[in-house]
């Protein structure tokens, strides 16, 4: 898997070397035709995880981004508007993530968008602690966190 993300790395500089575009728009552009043109020659490698690990990778940057824009605007709206919709508390979720770098990566993302911030992780590293600011239902904020982020986290990793 390592081995194929090095060779679609060195597709990428080298379309953007060759078409002069030594910025990020051009490498992305490169990594994206690397990509293509690994898939199509897939059946060359045997067995390996990497595209399907590639496509779970963009599905977390993706749900990523839209919960930081629709968890932005929700604090937006409490802020400008008279009247305050914020019920903060703090809530422990249960970890599914084991290692190191999983609870890290689920910690950061929580800790990245508006309306929630990652305070602690459990002794036996099996809860995290989030200040959660709206909170109608604390088992319903739990599983948005467990499904939104720990999920797609999980599935990218693993």
């Amino acid at each position: 898997m390592s081995n194929l993300f090095i060779l679609n790395l060195l597709l990428a500089g080298g379309f953007s070397v060759i078409m002069g575009q030594l910025n990020l728009s051009g490498f992305l552009a490169g990594f994206v035709i690397g990509y293509a043109a690994l898939w199509i020659t897939r059946p060359l490698y045997g067995p390996t995880g990497y595209f399907v690990r590639v496509i779970r990778i963009l599905r977390l940057a993706a749900a990523f981004v839209w919960e930081l824009l629709v968890s932005n605007f929700r604090v937006l709206w409490d802020v400008i508007t008279p009247t305050h919709f914020s019920r903060p508390a703090v809530i422990g979720v249960p970890l599914d993530a084991r290692t190191d770098f999983e609870i890290m990566l689920v910690a950061n993302i929580v800790s990245l968008t508006p309306g929630t911030l990652s305070l602690d992780v459990s002794e036996d590293r099996t809860m995290l602690y989030v200040h959660v600011m709206f909170v109608d239902d604390v088992e319903s904020a739990r599983a948005q966190i467990k499904e939104r982020i720990e999920k797609r986290v999980l599935e990218a990793l693993r």
